[in-house]
């Protein structure tokens, strides 16, 4: 299962662990118990760091495994073989188990500790999500940092039963104590404001120490934002970097064919690709937190989520875009139970079921691709007359048996019985007839909507949200530029974003040497 590749490289990890790790089975029957065991002896055959034990440890299945360190639990549970995608959530929770740097901002390790009631955490996954990681690994985290928290990854696809009693139908879908936490898209940064929504006490307990007078702040990790702090630091600059996620919307796009000189990558391979680079440099990463303030000044004030304060001289506003709600009766009803943004994540949970698309661009049609090989059939419903995606996605999409394109069609609202989807209804736009179709699930793939929301107030927007740039990234507001999807630049493009992004860094160095304002470094001397 594991290849020699694989644990080549895992042996170069395991050799540098500061504690012995021990994974410890569950005893029990079922079907896959044998492969289960095998897994886990293949990974501890590795290095003598990482040890297999299968005892009654009182988990929840004979897939269950655990971590354990010097005897004692962590915290960290397993229930299913955390292959595919989830397979780096096992390995750093047994690296940072033996006391590796788990490389997580110290302001959210500081709130973390601060939790005083117990948290039990379950992460429902799919195998073939690619946002499922980054959930688990970060509650994997928090159960290490405090003893109150425990986390457990359930594989949705052996555990029928408690899918089916919860109705759950999207992945991660996440259950604090037993309740309802977060479902759909959901990522480590909204985990955290929920959390502190949830125990705000955490807040209080904590004085965040401050970082020193930045001279260029960039909100948001993505190409445009990564590309901005790694130009900036090769001027010399102090930067800070604060990202929701490393990667941003690019880490939802599984195929990028067009990003020049790489002629085939993922979005998250390209995401990994970035974090690597951006390493290189002298650059403060603050992830999985958000911007909750800007106060405009000669010297701004950026407030983050932990409560910390960053003061910038210049500020880099690269927020990217998230998906664009339909905005139509049943739809923010039924998100996680039938109504889903990410086919990637929740297509396996409709195998062998119909579903829709609604949206007919680049993103549509390549979602109804997808899911073709996976549900029954695909319907798409595209408001225009004609499709928007390219002509070589309409073409496969024609090819396919199981996709049926719906154009004209006014999407009106999504049907729902039981909470569970059932149908959409729409709207003929040429005929003006209401027409419903029977369906078990529908997948929004209608564009992106701007994350400008946090610097609404200080600069100009359009009407739809776009900060409104000049040729230099500048917005109305001095020292505050901006770049990527969040602004007016046409055409949204990775390739593009990267551009602007290195772009408004030399605007901003530019700034700082015209208006004869001090570096951070200069000032230090």
């Amino acid at each position: 299962m594991i290849t020699p590749e694989i644990k080549q490289a895992l042996s170069g990890y395991f050799a540098n662990m500061q504690k012995p790790v021990t994974l410890v089975l569950q005893t029990g029957d079922h079907p896959k118990r044998g492969e289960q065991a095998g897994f886990l002896a293949d990974i501890s055959g590795i290095s003598d760091n990482v040890n297999f034990e299968e005892r009654d440890a009182g988990l929840r299945s004979p897939m269950s495994f655990s971590l354990e360190v010097d005897g004692q639990p962590t915290g960290i549970v397993f229930s299913g073989i955390p292959g595919g995608h989830e397979f780096n959530s096992l390995i750093l929770a047994i690296l940072h188990a033996s006391g590796s740097d788990m490389k997580l901002d110290d302001s959210i390790a500081n709130l973390i500790k601060q939790v005083r009631k117990p948290l039990q955490f379950e992460v429902f996954i799919s195998l073939s999500c690619h946002n499922c990681p980054d959930v688990v690994q970060a509650l994997n985290q928090f159960a290490l940092l405090n003893p109150d928290i425990s986390s457990e990854m359930l594989d949705g696809g052996l555990f029928p039963e408690i899918i089916e009693e919860r109705d759950i139908q999207g992945v991660p879908t996440v259950y604090l104590n037993g309740e309802l936490f977060a479902n759909g898209k959901v990522d480590a940064a909204q985990l955290l404001d929920k959390l502190i929504e949830h125990e705000p006490e955490i807040t209080q307990a904590v004085d965040q120490p401050a970082l020193p007078l930045q001279d260029v702040t960039v909100i948001g990790g993505g190409p445009a934002g990564v590309a901005a702090a790694i130009y900036s630091a090769r001027k010399g600059l102090k930067v800070t970097l604060i990202a929701e996620r490393l990667g941003g919307q690019v880490k939802d796009t599984m195929g990028i064919e067009n990003l020049i000189s790489v002629p085939k990558t993922t979005g998250p391979e390209l995401a990994g690709a970035l974090q690597t680079h951006l390493n290189d440099y002298d650059i403060t990463v603050k992830e999985h937190l958000r911007v909750t303030g800007v106060e405009q000044g000669n010297v701004k004030k950026v407030t983050l989520t932990s409560g910390e304060v960053i003061s910038t001289r210049t500020l880099i506003v690269a927020t990217g875009a998230r998906w664009r709600e339909l905005g139509v009766p049943g739809e923010k009803e039924n998100i996680g139970n039938g109504v889903a943004y990410c086919p990637h994540c929740d297509g396996p949970f409709f195998k062998g079921r119909d579903v829709a698309v609604i949206g007919g661009g680049n993103s549509g049609i390549e979602a109804a691709l997808d899911l073709a090989g996976i549900v029954h059939s695909v319907t798409v419903f595209e408001f225009l007359p004609q499709l928007k995606a390219d002509q070589v996605l309409i073409d496969q999409a024609i090819a396919r048996d199981n996709i049926t394109i719906i154009s004209n069609a006014a999407t009106r609202q999504i049907l729902a019985e039981d909470g569970k989807v059932v149908g959409v209804e729409y709207e003929d736009r040429e005929t003006g007839e209401v027409k419903q179709e029977e369906l078990a699930g529908v997948f929004v793939q209608i564009g992106l909507v701007p994350n400008s929301q946090v610097v609404a107030d200080l600069v100009e927007t359009k009407p739809w949200g776009e900060i409104v740039i000049n040729e230099k990234c500048e917005t109305s507001a001095p020292g505050i530029y901006a770049c990527g999807d969040v602004t007016t630049v046409p055409y949204k493009q990775i390739v593009i974003a990267m551009g602007e992004g290195a772009k408004a860094s030399l605007a901003a160095f530019e700034y700082l040497l015209t208006h004869n304002v001090e570096t951070a470094e200069s000032a230090a001397a």
